[in-house]
């Protein structure tokens, strides 16, 4: 597979809620791994059961490209983002019912055109910040947790 052909069949398996569809684009033995994964996730089965969550939180969500795929054979990358609205449960996080759009970086080691070892970066502060979890910078609401932390208050 190409590695746009490769790309485009992840973003679908993310964006199409058919925990089957990663069989297709990754090696049965993927490793994958995201800031919200607090170990390596191994095998398509871990990998769709990690997808699920984010479709149980963001039944929405839909995955597409940003820029241009890079690829020596060997290893690629892929910018993309997530776009949805968060309104169902994140882990310990509630609903919110806010649109939230995360912007990734995707970095994989490939294996006969299949993705074998992938590891997706985005910031999860901002995300965060989106959702109204955590204080925008500069807020009463991020002094006030610096405080808390033991962080002292910034000028």
């Amino acid at each position: 597979m190409e590695v746009d052909e490769l790309f485009d069949a992840w973003e679908r398996a993310w964006s199409g809620r058919d925990p089957r569809a990663f069989e297709a684009v990754c090696v049965s033995g993927v490793h994958y791994e995201d800031p919200l994964t607090p170990e390596p996730l191994v095998g398509t089965r871990d990998l769709a059961a990690h997808a699920k969550r984010l479709w149980e939180a963001v039944p929405d969500a839909r995955v597409n490209t940003t820029g241009a795929r890079m690829s020596d054979g060997t290893f690629a990358c892929a910018p993309c983002r997530l776009l949805g609205t968060h309104s169902g449960p994140l882990g310990r996080i509630s609903p919110t019912d806010r649109p939230i759009e995360v912007h990734a970086v995707v970095y994989a080691e490939l294996e006969d055109g299949l993705l074998k070892r992938v590891r997706a970066f985005f910031d999860v502060y901002a995300a965060a910040m989106t959702l109204g979890v955590l204080p925008k910078p500069g807020t009463a609401g991020e002094r006030a947790m610096l405080m808390l932390r033991g962080f002292g208050i910034r000028g």
